[in-house]
């Protein structure tokens, strides 16, 4: 969705008089990040604008930090009609549509503005609706940063992985850039990384800045480096049979209110971003920069084996010409 079309969406979903109904609909949205991370302030922002719009008559409870479970089983409520929204980052995704295995793809993306005009053009769109036909009406997305490589030593060659067992998100694709660089790709739910990093059940991770403080990696992997080989962003999604329970007034402003919600997560993450770099340095975290050409050409063989299908082909052009 362009800029331009999220804000005619938005002037419209105004327009709308508020929702006519006898009983306000309580709505549930389940995410497994703290309070203190941005994906909730975001979502708060959500659920405000919903209200607003709506005249009270959506309302919104969060339940955050994994209390009703993880993202891959806060997906299959949602699914199943058990959960109204979702949070789930696009690495678990793969694993309901395939689709999204772009988003894992290593260097696709050239920056964050690269990045942020593809999931506000048509091309993030059309990743957002594939999975309406398997329970999960996708909404927006929600920015989560670079993801590099952190273990206790640094990682400045794809050489300096070979034989270490590393953190990944539940992702075949993440599984195939792990076999690729000699590591072996271990997928762990979030809640359980730090004590795994702190026994060295994993000898490091992937993720971005952000997980050293969020998590506390920080206290027990001091080394962070920045080779910036994905940008996974969250995604936001409604449970199909909810989607279809709303008016088209109360889907558009479902739409809005997820829009407007993708603004403000773009503003917290940037300041997040800062915060978390300062408290990493206060942990004693050292940050390095490698040369990204090794990794780059190592991960090449990815894109090669994704692109053999017709449609993943034209979808990654489409990226790389947005």
């Amino acid at each position: 969705m362009t800029r331009r079309r999220a804000l005619v969406l938005g002037g419209a979903a105004l327009a709308c008089p508020a929702v006519a109904r006898a009983q306000a609909v309580r709505l549930r949205i389940g995410h497994g990040l703290p309070t203190s991370h941005p994906v909730h302030t975001a979502m708060q922002g959500f659920a405000d604008e919903l209200a607003a719009r709506s005249g009270g008559a959506l309302t919104c409870t969060i339940f955050p930090d994994g209390v009703i479970g993880q993202e891959i089983d806060l997906l299959a409520q949602a699914q199943a009609g058990k959960l109204d929204f979702v949070k789930a980052s696009a690495s678990v995704m793969e694993r309901i549509e395939p689709t999204y295995r772009v988003f894992n793809l290593p260097f696709v993306f050239r920056d964050r503005a690269h990045w942020r005009t593809v999931v506000e053009n048509e091309v993030g769109d059309a990743i957002l609706a594939t999975t309406a036909g398997k329970g999960l009406v996708g909404l927006t997305y929600y920015e989560a940063g670079s993801r590099s490589f952190y273990a206790g030593r640094p990682i400045d060659h794809p050489d300096h992985l070979k034989g270490l067992k590393i953190r990944i998100q539940p992702s075949p694709t993440m599984h195939r850039l792990m076999q690729v660089f000699g590591a072996e790709g271990v997928a762990l739910a979030w809640e359980h990384v730090y004590n795994a990093l702190r026994a060295g059940i994993v000898d490091g991770a992937e993720n971005s800045i952000g997980a050293l403080v969020v998590g506390r990696h920080g206290e027990v992997v001091k080394y962070y480096s920045f080779d910036e080989h994905t940008m996974v962003p969250d995604v936001f999604l409604c449970a199909a049979a909810r989607w279809a329970s709303f008016t088209p007034a109360e889907q558009q402003i479902v739409k809005a209110a997820a829009r407007a919600s993708y603004r403000r997560m773009n503003e917290l993450w940037e300041t997040f971003e800062v915060d978390a770099r300062a408290k990493c340095v206060a942990m004693g975290v050292t940050f390095t920069h490698p040369d990204k050409a090794p990794f780059v050409s190592r991960a090449a063989v990815l894109r090669n084996e994704f692109a053999d299908d017709a449609g993943a082909k034209a979808l990654i052009g489409r990226i790389v010409q947005s």
